[in-house]
This record gives C-alpha cells, structure tokens and sequence, in this order.
C-alpha cells in the first residue's frame, strides 16, 4: 500500500488496523479525531511526516496474518452488536473494577502524589458520560441501524423523524468521543503515560494497568464507531433516500 499525505488518517485505520501502531507510536489519534489528513495530523503533533509514511508502509505491506478481523467488511447491524456485546460490556464491567482501585489509591498515596485525585475525578467523569452516551446508542442509535438493515426505501426514515437525518445524532456521539478522548489524554499526561512512582505498591501498578487497558479498548471502540460504522450508515442512509 503507498501512502500519501492527503490520506485520511480514520480511513487508514479502517482499512488495516496495523496501522494504529504506527500512529500510537507518534502520539497520532486516529480515532476521536480521524477525520484529519495525515499532513494536518503530523504537522499538530509536530512529527515527521516521511517517519510516519515509511512506518505505515512498512507495516501494511508486511502480508497480513491469517485470521485478521477486517470490521469494514461486516453488515452494520452485525458491528452494532459487536460494540455493544463487546466494548459496551466491556466498559461498563471495568468502570466498576476501577474506580475502588481509584479510591485505594487516592487514599494511600494521595498525600504524596495528589495527581491521583485529578486521575480519579476525570475518571469518574468519564465513567458517567460513557453509561449516559452508551445507553443513547443502545436505546436510540443502534435498534435504528439495525431496522436500516431491513427496511424498504421510506418506511425507516418515517420513523426517523425525531432527529432528522441520521448525521445529527451521528455528529453528537462523535463529539462525546472527542471529549472522552481529551478527558483521556489528561489521564495519560497526569499519570506520565501510566508510569507508576518508585514507591508505588501493587494496588498503585495494578491500577495504572487497568487504566491504560481501558484507555486501549476505548480507543479500539471509537475507531470501529468513527470510523467504520458511522460512515457506512451515513453511505446507506444516502442510498435509501436515493431509491425513493
């Protein structure tokens, strides 16, 4: 695959997610803001966009593994439920493991590292916007897309009504994605990129662990929302209206 600097950053990803290496490893947010351009994504965070372009490539090219997933490919009903069985689950499961570690924490080590207590009130923030974003998609978003998948032309978008056109709750989730990817990336830099102190116990290392795999899932389920599902219900929401 030759990679160019018009390429969108999100697209990259959703063709072949060996690539969110690459970007992790600049500090390159693919998915909360994986609209930009590969250009305007290396010129924010001041990197080398040759590095960036030599490391996409040497990694695409590589012959892909048997067995990779390629989300792109699946019905839009199908990823729905795949994002609520798995990453839904999977954050509501972990919001409840994390936040008595958060507390330990706090408690113990506070006095001598009070960013703890910054780390623990972004994170319950987050925890409470997440439940409140994820029941929106799992009441409101999700049954819509999967009527998509089986409605004649007109009939679902009769029933749409309440918000117009798909693209505006669309735009509203992708803006909560972008306010938790922030409230994350305040996480990382107050924890030092999960860096646990020398004096830090096994509560303290276990924690900064939990965090940092719940940073990596969120991450993984933004980009499957942004940037695969979302633009294809867009697509067949486009083509449905085209037929009538």
């Amino acid at each position: 695959m030759t990679i160019q600097e018009k390429m969108i950053i999100g697209e990259i990803v959703a063709f072949d997610y060996r690539a969110a290496s690459i970007f992790n490893k600049h500090g390159i947010d693919f998915c909360c803001q994986g609209k930009r351009s590969l250009k305007e994504a290396c010129e924010a965070k001041k990197v080398n966009i040759e590095e960036v372009i030599n490391g996409l490539e040497e990694v695409l090219n590589i012959k892909q593994e048997t067995g990779r997933i390629d989300y792109a490919s699946w019905p839009i009903n199908t990823l729905a439920d795949h994002i609520e069985e798995n990453h839904h689950s999977y954050v509501k499961q972990k919001i409840q493991e994390i936040i008595p570690y958060l507390v330990k924490v706090c408690r113990v080590h506070g006095e001598n590292h009070p960013e703890l207590h910054d780390i623990y009130k972004e994170f319950m923030a987050s925890s409470e916007e997440l439940r409140s974003h994820m029941q929106k998609e799992e009441v409101v978003l999700f049954p819509y897309i999967r009527k998509m998948m089986g409605s004649p032309c007109s009939t679902v978008f009769a029933q749409a009504a309440q918000f117009g056109s798909i693209e505006n709750p669309l735009k509203q989730m992708e803006a909560e994605h972008l306010t938790e990817g922030n409230r994350f990336s305040r996480i990382l830099a107050l924890s030092n990129n999960y860096t646990t102190p020398e004096d830090a116990c096994s509560t303290y290392r276990v924690t900064f662990a939990l965090l940092k795999e719940f940073q990596d899932d969120l991450h993984v389920h933004i980009h499957l929302e942004n940037n695969i599902l979302f633009p294809q219900v867009i697509e067949m929401e486009r083509t449905h209206s085209a037929c009538d």
